[in-house]
């Protein structure tokens, strides 16, 4: 992974140590271009740096990066201790002397998955769930999507997939890949649990519309086969991918699906090379690229 994205834009990773600097150095010196990595001081409880890091916001008159540090409380609570992945976003602007907002509600960026033109895709098991912000309603998480993110529009879908346990991230089954098309993940085993929120996710989006008038173009992925670990299901999916300045790094996990998905997406992506990473150890840790990263804008 690191290789991959070090091939087009500089990667930056949190260590929590020099000690933590020296073994990752040590990792990477051999295979990758050392001179496009940096390491941050930003001590963190997980690794899950799409969730608790910066979302980064531009400022539409003037081409200036600010940071959003939405709440952070680890997925409802789950995972206790998240004090040191709560001030990420915090000490990242602070490096970098970009403007911070604090919006006052709890937001992780696996939920939210925008078009950049004024439209976002969450989920109502997600954004909706008492565990995040009880005392906000519908519409005012809507609003406050509105406010710091800087869309218009805000499209719900219903449930995510089984074993995932952040209540249904929609970076694991629906992603915008252009203004108006997505690509979302179907469960054709009409016994796997998976199945039927799927489908009705999949109706969901053929009745969308943006802003003005256009209907979204939805594009089907297939799941990857079901993967269970120590009686544990696990939330593995094409659709957890992250989108690099020259290449697309896709979640692979040993079955037919896997070449299924790199051809759709290698249409989708036509300038960037569709590159498959085995997850099938990562997923044990019940995310994947999009899940680890936070793209910055330049």
């Amino acid at each position: 992974m690191a290789v991959i994205l070090a091939e087009s834009e500089i990667l930056r990773i949190n260590i929590s140590s020099p000690e933590q600097e020296e073994e990752v150095r040590g990792l990477l010196s051999p295979v990758a271009p050392m001179e496009r990595i940096e390491f941050h001081n930003n001590p963190t409880n997980e690794p899950w740096c799409r969730d608790h890091g910066p979302i980064f916001v531009k400022r539409v008159l003037a081409p200036q990066l600010a940071v959003n540090d939405f709440g952070y409380n680890a997925w409802g609570g789950k995972y206790p201790p998240y004090e040191d992945d709560d001030v990420v976003p915090s000490r990242i602007a602070h490096h970098f002397s970009h403007p911070l907002f604090k919006p006052p509600f709890v937001l992780e960026g696996g939920s939210v998955d925008p078009n950049g033109a004024g439209a976002l895709l969450t989920t109502e098991s997600c954004l909706l769930n008492p565990n995040r912000n009880p005392s906000m309603s519908r519409n005012q998480i809507e609003q406050g999507l509105k406010d710091y993110l800087g869309v218009e529009q805000v499209l719900w879908l219903g449930d995510g997939i089984e074993g995932d346990d952040t209540d249904g991230h929609v970076d694991d089954i629906t992603r915008f890949v252009s203004r108006d098309t997505v690509v979302t993940v179907i469960e054709s085993n009409q016994n796997d649990p998976n199945h039927l929120p799927l489908l009705e996710n999949l109706h969901r989006l053929h009745e969308m519309k943006l802003h003005d008038g256009t209907p979204l173009k939805v594009i089907e992925m297939p799941m990857p086969p079901r993967i269970d670990r120590e009686g544990i299901r696990l939330p593995a999916s094409h659709a957890n991918f992250y989108i690099a300045n020259e290449s697309v790094l896709m979640p692979a996990f040993g079955g037919d699906s896997d070449v299924e998905a790199v051809e759709i997406l290698a249409e989708l992506f036509p300038t960037r090379m569709i590159r498959p990473i085995d997850c099938r150890e990562l997923i044990w840790g019940l995310g994947a690229f999009h899940c680890l990263t936070q793209q910055q804008p330049e």
